[in-house]
């Protein structure tokens, strides 16, 4: 069920809408609620705390070719004078887009933490696992362990709309920190769920892989720069689709003109066997809901399809201006901030191959993992990613040669164009937040399958 605040606040925004359609062509009013719960454990440390992070609502006008928006804290009390006389004195602005047409939809929607652990049963989890690192080998110095739970309420009404929804998001991570000498490495792994219970349950199976891998980046040496054959896990995969073809196609990048994509739709820009998607209804993630913050249903668009671009995504406005249907992807930061096109899950599709095979078939290159961050240039197409380590493949075999970090980098299209083996499995990583340039962020997933490739490495 959606936030009781929120829920009192239905039939205000259906008068208020009612109230401001004598004076504008479209109006709708989104109301937003979002409670965090945090728990950090480390090793000196500890902390739960559960926060009211956001509550506010937008209201959006038509009228003589101008849209604008006014937001507030609350509409209880608020009337049609209030908001025609603070939107006179803003700047609205002109566009060519005509008036949006909605057509009839009321619907609730939940998808709820079956678990909701308390505080106490959280704070025991987190400390074991903590407790566990520390006892495995003296040379763990330092461990962290996060929880967090977001639980998202949101209405949206309109004249002809009254939907409302809500969705919890549960994320755990585990970082532990090792020495041997001067010689300090890092290893963390994250994991992602709707169930609270479920997510630390992962994260609990996932400790002793954690601290093997930090201990081996003890001997890690620097990779020689090169171009060479890849295997990227799932975490790196879904790395390069966020990066590669995710801002590339926000289609309002394609307004502004900022976007080499919209030269290349209907074009080649990968291998036959790249597939990749993005959409609130692609799968269940961290960016996963009913509808997005312009009222429209969440959609799966299949932005790449066998090596040929298919389309972008974007937010309603976005859509009308270029001609296109709206594909859900209208998201703001807050409630005090504008709609803008954003990703939501981000991932390249399955494939037919195994990653034995994949393996066998490398002479001499590096098999890498684990997301760490990048950046693209959506109008040259040039990318940059870094995985956390990569293990060195020689003659068809993982050795035992570890390098870290790992530069990913050069052209977007060289390297989706360079894949030749697409594994069968797909995971989905709901761990991360993505800013509009250096700002507006929101949570977002991304993955894929394990992906061979080439690519230059440093």
């Amino acid at each position: 069920m959606i936030n009781e605040f929120l829920k009192s606040r239905i039939e205000d925004a259906k008068t208020l809408v009612q109230e401001l359609n004598e004076t504008y062509e479209y109006v709708s009013i989104l109301g937003n609620y979002v409670k965090t719960k945090k728990a950090l454990i480390t090793t000196v440390s500890s902390s739960i705390d559960e926060l009211d992070n956001e509550c506010g609502f937008v209201i959006k006008v038509y009228k003589d070719g101008h849209y604008s928006e006014y937001s507030c804290d609350d509409i209880r009390g608020l009337h049609a004078e209030n908001v025609i006389d603070a939107i006179t004195i803003s700047t609205p602005f002109a566009t060519s887009i005509p008036c949006l047409k909605e057509n009839k939809h009321v619907e609730s929607f939940a998808r709820e933490d079956a678990s909701s652990l308390r505080n106490e049963e959280i704070y025991q989890r987190l400390n074991a696992i903590k407790e566990y690192a520390h006892a495995k080998d003296p040379k763990v110095i330092q461990v962290g362990c996060v929880f967090m739970k977001r639980e998202t309420s949101k209405i949206f009404v309109s004249t002809n709309k009254c939907l409302d929804q809500k969705y919890d998001w549960c994320n755990a991570m585990m970082q532990v920190v090792v020495r041997d000498g001067d010689n300090i490495k890092m290893n963390f792994t994250g994991e992602g769920e709707v169930d609270s219970q479920l997510v630390l349950d992962k994260i609990d199976a996932d400790k002793d892989e954690v601290i093997d891998i930090a201990l081996k980046l003890l001997n890690a040496r620097p990779i020689e720069a090169g171009t060479y054959d890849i295997i990227c896990d799932p975490a790196v995969a879904g790395l390069i689709a966020h990066e590669a073809f995710g801002h590339g196609v926000e289609m309002d990048m394609f307004v502004k003109e900022r976007a080499k994509a919209v030269q290349y739709v209907g074009k080649r820009v990968a291998s036959d066997v790249v597939n990749m998607y993005d959409g609130a209804a692609s799968c269940v993630s961290a960016a996963s809901y009913f509808f997005d913050d312009d009222g429209v249903e969440a959609g799966k668009t299949n932005i790449i399809k066998n090596g040929i671009l298919q389309t972008g995504i974007s937010d309603c406005l976005s859509a009308m201006e270029l001609g296109t249907a709206p594909t859900g992807n209208g998201r703001r930061e807050s409630y005090k901030r504008k709609v803008y096109t954003r990703m939501t899950n981000t991932f390249f599709d399955a494939g037919n191959d195994s990653v034995e095979d994949m393996i066998k078939s490398i002479k001499h290159g590096y098999y890498l993992c684990q997301s760490n961050n990048g950046m693209e240039d959506p109008k040259n197409w040039q990318i940059q990613c870094t995985a956390g380590y990569g293990i060195e493949i020689v003659d068809g075999k993982l050795t035992d040669h570890i390098v870290a970090p790992v530069v990913i980098s050069g052209s977007v299209v060289d390297l989706l164009n360079s894949i030749s083996m697409v594994s069968k499995d797909v995971h989905i990583f709901g761990m991360g937040m993505c800013g509009k340039g250096h700002k507006e962020w929101v949570f977002v997933s991304d993955g894929g399958p394990y992906l061979k490739g080439k690519a230059k490495l440093s």
